[in-house]
């Protein structure tokens, strides 16, 4: 596979890596970005092999709870000017109340605001203001209590994080423990709740890099349990450092505030999504020409 200049540039801004070993990590993974990326971590050249989900494109999230159940809904714009007008404000909110009502995204779709099916009020708007637009994702929570926050509020209940939280017991400290989540990107609940596919991704490039560095074989299987225990507690809600108080777990502050956590959503506005680099130089030229 040919390797081009926006691959490398991709690579580089990814994991922070020098152009040559970019080029170098793609070509000996035959372009698969995401290889490369652990064919780096592996050689010790990625300077921070930051996570994927990157924010590309704009819009809005909007979380809405009724009683023990939350919604959060992200309906995407072209620009962030879109997302601030108060007419598609307005609408992201209809659709965040009638969401209470569903289960999944396809039946959020269907739901109707005032008569009229989301997926046709959202046609409508894009027909009116002019931007493409587009109902993407849908997350949903039940529990003994919930609670929600939005980080960069562009409005009331919506803004780029929306965060929901299912808890049993302290209110506020489920609203501290929603604050903390948008902060630090949890992967999963708990070990239990993490992808086994993820966990056997980083174990593999975990024994990897040990065997880069020579190591005997008994001293590397000691690194790879350490190693694995951290990213265990990185990538697991309750076994993060409370931001609150990073001298306890999420786990022991809930156990000291008398607090279950049971379940947690986080969208973030435009995560996974690549938005198209604009050259606005030669599109002001492009116009300038006619």
């Amino acid at each position: 596979m040919a390797i081009t200049a926006a691959m490398v540039k991709e690579l580089r801004e990814t994991t922070g890596a020098g152009m040559m070993d970019a080029k170098k990590a793609l070509t000996e993974t035959d372009g698969d970005m995401e290889a490369a990326v652990d064919w780096l971590r592996t050689k010790g050249l990625a300077k921070a092999a930051k996570k994927s989900g990157r924010t590309a494109a704009e819009g809005l999230v909007a979380v809405r709870v009724e009683g023990g159940v939350g919604v959060a809904v992200e309906i995407n714009s072209e620009t962030d000017f879109v997302a601030k007008n108060v007419e598609f404000q307005t609408m992201v909110a209809d659709v965040a109340k009638v969401a209470t009502g569903v289960t999944d995204l396809e039946a959020l779709k269907a739901a109707e605001v005032d008569g009229k099916p989301v997926a046709d009020l959202i046609t409508d708007k894009i027909a009116k203001i002019g931007e493409n637009m587009s109902l993407r994702r849908m997350a949903r929570v039940e529990g003994k209590g919930v609670v929600s926050y939005v980080h960069n509020a562009a409005a009331g209940g919506m803004g780029k994080i929306g965060v929901l939280v299912a808890f049993d017991g302290d209110e506020g400290f489920a609203r501290q423990v929603a604050m903390h989540i948008a902060a630090s990107n949890p992967a999963a609940l708990d070990e239990a709740a993490l992808d086994p596919a993820l966990v056997e991704k980083e174990r593999q490039v975990q024994i990897d890099i040990a065997r880069e560095s020579g190591k005997p074989e008994a001293v590397i299987e000691k690194m790879i349990v350490g190693r694995m225990k951290k990213f265990m507690a990185d990538s697991t809600l309750l076994g993060q450092a409370f931001v609150m108080n990073p001298d306890l777990t999420v786990e022991a502050a809930a156990r000291d505030a008398g607090t279950a956590i049971t379940a947690f959503v986080r969208l973030e506005v435009g995560e996974g999504i690549e938005k198209k680099q604009e050259d606005f130089a030669a599109e002001v030229a492009k116009v300038a020409q006619g």
